[in-house]
Formats: C-alpha cells, sequence, structure tokens
C-alpha cells in the first residue's frame, strides 16, 4: 500500500493523505485583503485531492509584507474579506486548511517577482524594514531598522492578533514561518542578528523571539489547536545557520507541543550557494526527524516525482511530502500520483466522470447515472 495515501494526524487534526500543499506567494492582494484571484487560485488547489492545503504566507502587520500585493491578516477588513473566500472554498471542498503567518522582516517592501523583485523605495511604494540587526540583505540596500523591545513587543502581539483571527475564521491549523530569510529566521541566523542583549549572541539567545512567538500564539489559541513552524534548516553560507543549530530548535519546537516541523532551506543571504537537484533538502528533513520523538516532520524541494514522494516516506526520512510549484503545474498533481502509486483521492462529484476506465477505484466509491 502506498505510504503516501494513507492518514495521518498533526496533532488532532486529521488528513486523508500525506501530500502537503505548500504555501506560495500569489502577490495579488491589495492593502492585505485577498481577490478574486485567490477565490480561483485556492478553490482550484481545495479540489485537488490533497491532504491539506496551506494558505500563502500572510503578513500579521502591513511592515511586515513581502511586497506591497502580499496578503495580510491585521485588521478586520482583512479577516472579512479572507473569511468570504474561505467560505466560497469550503462550499465545495472538506479539505483542512492551514496558513502560514509571516513577518518579512528585512526584506519586506519589495516589487513582485514579474517587476523584478528588488528593494521599493519610499518613493515608489516602500517602506522602512525591520530585522534582528541594522544589517540589510543586499550589500548595497537601505539597512533595516532593528527592531527593540517595544518593537519586539508589537511584533508578538502582532503575531498573536492574527493566530487568533486565523482561529476565528475556522482556519484548521497554523504555520509560523521561521524559514526563508524572513523575520524569525533573520534572529536565528547569526549572519544576520549581532544583537547583544538577551536576543543575540549565543544560540540560546538567536532563537529566543520565534520561541516566545509560538509560545504566545499557543497560549491564545485553545490547547489542541494544531500550530506548527516552517524552518530553513541551512543558510547555505559558511557561518550561518545549520543543520545543528536546526536540530537544537526543532527539539524545543517538540518540546512546547508543535504540531509539525516544514524543513525547507535559504532564502537569507544572497551569497548562498545550493546544490539544486530532485529533493535536494531532503536530507535535513530526515536528520531532525531522526532527532526528534514524535514531531511530525513535512519534507519539500524539488520533489515532483510521485515515486520519489513515495521512497522518501518509505525510507523513513519524511511523514509527509511538501508540493509547491509542481501543484502549480499540474493542479491534479495528487490524482496522478494516486494513479501511479495505487491511492485513492477525493475528488468532487462533478469530476467523478473523468475518472480514467482502468482507475475505476481512483477517487474511491462512486456512482454516475443518466438516462
Amino acid at each position: 500500500m502506498s505510504l503516501l495515501f494513507t492518514p495521518t494526524q498533526l496533532g488532532t487534526l486529521k488528513l486523508n493523505n500525506r501530500i502537503v500543499i505548500a504555501p506560495m506567494c500569489q502577490y495579488s492582494a491589495q492593502d492585505g485583503i485577498v481577490s478574486d484571484w485567490h477565490l480561483m487560485h485556492l478553490g482550484s488547489l481545495a479540489l485537488s485531492g490533497a491532504g491539506l492545503l496551506i494558505i500563502e504566507a500572510t503578513a500579521v502587520e502591513p511592515d511586515g509584507r513581502i511586497s506591497p500585493a502580499d496578503v495580510g491578516l491585521w485588521s478586520d477588513e482583512t479577516e472579512a474579506a479572507l473569511c468570504k473566500v474561505l467560505q466560497a472554498v469550503r462550499r465545495y471542498s472538506n479539505m483542512p486548511l492551514a496558513i502560514q503567518l509571516a513577518h518579512a522582516g528585512r526584506k519586506a517592501s519589495s516589487q513582485v517577482p514579474w517587476e523584478g523583485g528588488q528593494l521599493l523605495q519610499a518613493q515608489n511604494g516602500g517602506w522602512s524594514t525591520w530585522s534582528a540587526s541594522a544589517i540589510p540583505h543586499g550589500a548595497t540596500e537601505t539597512p533595516p531598522l532593528a527592531l527593540d523591545q517595544a518593537g519586539i513587543a508589537r511584533v508578538k502581539r502582532a503575531f498573536v492578533d492574527a493566530a487568533v483571527r486565523a482561529h476565528r475564521l475556522g482556519i484548521d491549523s497554523i504555520e509560523l514561518h521561521a524559514a526563508h530569510g524572513y523575520l524569525m529566521h533573520q534572529f536565528l541566523s547569526p549572519l544576520s542578528n549581532q544583537r547583544e542583549d538577551a536576543y543575540g549572541g549565543s544560540l540560546e539567545n538567536r532563537m529566543r523571539l520565534p520561541l516566545e512567538i509560538v509560545d504566545a500564539v499557543k497560549a491564545a489559541l485553545p490547547a489542541d489547536y494544531p500550530v506548527g513552524v516552517r524552518i530553513s534548516a541551512s543558510d547555505w553560507v559558511e557561518g550561518g545557520w545549520d543543520l545543528a543549530q536546526s536540530i537544537v530548535l526543532a527539539q524545543a519546537l517538540e518540546q512546547r507541543g508543535c504540531a509539525f516541523i516544514h524543513v525547507s532551506s535559504g532564502g537569507l543571504s544572497p551569497r548562498q550557494q545550493i546544490p539544486l537537484e530532485p529533493g535536494y533538502q531532503v536530507h535535513f528533513a530526515a536528520a531532525i526527524k531522526a532527532a526528534v520523538s514524535h514531531l511530525p516532520v513535512i519534507a519539500v524541494g524539488l520533489i515532483t516525482e510521485p515515486e520519489h514522494a513515495e521512497q522518501i516516506l518509505q525510507d523513513q526520512q519524511a511523514d509527509l511530502i511538501a508540493i509547491a510549484r509542481g501543484i502549480l503545474y499540474d493542479p491534479h498533481w495528487p490524482w496522478h500520483a494516486a494513479a501511479k502509486l495505487g491511492g485513492t483521492v477525493e475528488a468532487p462529484p462533478q469530476y467523478w466522470r473523468s475518472q480514467p476506465r482502468d482507475q475505476k477505484a481512483l477517487f474511491g466509491e462512486t456512482r454516475i447515472g443518466s438516462r
């Protein structure tokens, strides 16, 4: 039997299979408010047959947006707009939904990718950014402002407020974004964090803010509500954040009752040297899985073939497989994976007649009639 299509759980959240749709920024919001694009995008992915759909990086405050077109969840207006989208998606799909709550830190105030993705100056719609230290992401960029104690308190409150809004919306789980060079990652890495207070220096100090955010968010939600964290397991830069430190962080997250850890890498430094190949990050997930007792580990990174995803699970390198670009290219990737691996997926009855003649069990028990 295919492991990819066996049920699993993230805390109390039950999933029909082990395929996770990773969060993917769409840069299609206005003032943090989701648009009709998000309805079409999320609606399509929610019909894909995956086990879990994670909504894109959602800023907890306006300054935390990667770009001016990022989704936000910091106000009644942003919450109400997302509510409408979720209600429409829920009407036709019972796929569990999570949301990634994020703050971009010094990587905020950027152009959208198809306009270059570079730092926006104030005269072009940009804003001052925040980080652990006043060290720019790129050597020629305007340095961010180092968060003081009041700023740190503000950011923690913003994460808590957004988490409460997400729970109120009926979202099934929260993923806190501590990867890809964004704010929490900036506190973790010695390349971007050169503070001399309780939030800098030692590994314990550099982990302090991310762990305080985890604690604060979990304290504001029901005890059994699943909260997970996405990390970059390595900066891919000598002297930066690395696997050994990631293992310590993962063990701290497990002790705090996190529901999962989503293992990615990179994004903090333009000096990164990443050897891109299928599954190039899986060894990070495997090492972390071996170092924790029961914390579910999600692997991600150029996993495009169903057989590869299945082998990762069979080899016990991870517990779940996240797909991102691959499912944008093939929105029914889980269907096709199930057909190859002998699995079963949920599909809306409107699509049942698309089941191939040689795959009569692909959509489970179905019945089509006509006269």
